[in-house]
């Protein structure tokens, strides 16, 4: 290999260091006496001067060029050049974490904010009664349904009890009818009331107790 080629692959491995070996006497000695080598070519040379100035490594490719570049005759064995050197293992850069990465965990951290939250203000925050009346529109329509077919039993049975009582009479079998409406109409109010009190009495109880609990 020519004086060329090593000072090519020298600045090469210099740019791009790749292994690199910490310092020793024996190594430190060959760089200084490479420095002033005229085998050399000036490139080298520089290159030998700035790795002899540095403290505690060199990059393991450039001292093999200066080393090929030297006089065979003359120049020690690599590997007693190298004897007592270790690797240095650099520390690898952490990856920059894209935008796209940086909005996901953002997002996963807010939820988890969140649920933490949920989970700190589940005592205290009042829930949603499930068992309110009407709270959704199966139980409206429910109901509806069982509010008309009291209403029209009633009726039902209002105007057969006032058929069998006044005979033929269209009138009273209408007006028999219209009162049992009125009354089914009544007893779907009274169980809706109870109902309703039930619930707001069971409610009132379970609170207080949870409240004592808490205390």
């Amino acid at each position: 290999m020519n004086n060329r080629d090593a000072s090519t692959e020298a600045t090469t491995a210099t740019a791009t260091p790749g292994l690199i070996i910490s310092k020793t006497e024996t190594l430190q000695s060959f760089l200084s006496t490479s420095i002033n080598n005229p085998h050399l070519s000036p490139d080298l040379r520089q290159i030998a001067s700035s790795l002899s100035l540095r403290p505690s490594s060199v990059p393991y490719k450039s001292l093999r060029s200066i080393w090929l570049a030297s006089d065979p005759s003359t120049r020690p064995a690599l590997s007693a050049v190298v004897t007592g050197s270790h690797f240095i293992l650099n520390s690898p850069q952490p990856r920059e974490k894209s935008e796209e990465l940086k909005a996901r965990l953002r997002k996963y951290e807010e939820a988890a904010e969140r649920k933490a939250y949920k989970e700190l203000v589940k005592d205290i925050t009042p829930r949603r009664d499930e068992s309110e009346p009407f709270s959704s529109y199966k139980d409206q329509l429910g109901f509806g349904l069982h509010v008309a077919l009291t209403m029209f039993t009633g009726y039902l049975v209002g105007y057969y009890t006032f058929r069998a009582l006044f005979g033929h009479s269209p009138v009273m079998h209408a007006a028999g009818g219209i009162l049992g409406f009125v009354v089914g109409m009544l007893v779907e109010t009274v169980l809706f009331m109870i109902r309703t009190t039930s619930q707001d009495r069971m409610k009132t109880t379970f609170t207080a107790s949870k409240l004592k609990k808490n205390q």
